[in-house]
């Protein structure tokens, strides 16, 4: 993966830190049908979207703030976003990011949450409603999760709407390195099927990850051991 350079202009524009090259997901392959991303510098107008909105492609360091959730800014939570997909359980789907520095490295985590109706008035806030379905750290020759990521939502999981909450992790960070930068992204879909799978080991966010969760501090440059994917255990139906 290929550097990408930060606008300096539209962080500041955002209010944000100016800091190295970062990336958010860029479009979404689900059931064989694209989706583009949320793409936080087209101001006007501004499509619409599967996808809930970031605020730009900066991480998220704070792990106490409700913007560890879907990538927002300033403790804005969670923004539904107009539009949801149809999805197929037990059929891998494909995300994209746009590029992605080398030296960022670290998990690739993907959760849900199951919206109790339309999930484009719904925010889950600091409840405990994610459960996590798929992740990848690094590997037994030492390299790490990179993308274009696949996952593929259970095969019995019961059908209705849901927010898929996807993270890539920087295990570095400026202000307390070797730390976490965290870069969520979340994105609304509609499951079929005939499933009736409850997961189980529901989590929050913010909540489930602070500086003593295991895989939260991790030094890639020197660490040589294996490495602990933060996070309750992988539900799979």
């Amino acid at each position: 993966m290929k550097s990408a350079i930060i606008s300096s202009t539209l962080a500041a524009v955002l209010g944000a830190t100016v800091v190295s090259a970062h990336g958010y997901v860029s479009k979404a392959i689900l059931d064989g049908k694209e989706y583009g991303g949320y793409d936080p510098y087209m101001v006007n107008p501004t499509p619409q979207r599967i996808f809930r909105k970031i605020a730009g492609n900066g991480p998220v360091e704070d792990l106490a703030s409700v913007d560890l959730q879907c990538g927002g800014w300033q403790n804005s939570g969670s923004a539904p976003a107009p539009l949801t997909a149809p999805v197929t359980p037990g059929q891998k789907q494909t995300l994209q990011w746009t590029q992605w520095p080398d030296s960022h490295r670290g998990p690739i985590i993907t959760y849900m949450a199951r919206c109790p109706g339309d999930c484009a008035s719904y925010e889950p806030g600091t409840s405990a409603v994610w459960f996590k379905i798929a992740e990848d750290g690094k590997h037994a020759d030492g390299s790490w999760a990179s993308t274009p990521y696949t996952f593929t939502i259970p095969q019995n999981l019961a059908p209705g709407n849901y927010i898929v909450r996807h993270e890539l992790w920087a295990l570095h960070s400026a202000w307390d390195y070797p730390g976490a930068q965290a870069y969520p992204s979340c994105f609304q879909v509609a499951v079929g099927g005939n499933g009736n799978g409850r997961p189980t080991n529901l989590v929050s966010f913010p909540g489930e990850y602070n500086r003593n969760t295991p895989g939260v501090i991790y030094d890639i440059y020197q660490g040589t051991g294996p490495y602990t994917i933060p996070g309750p255990p992988v539900w799979t139906g």
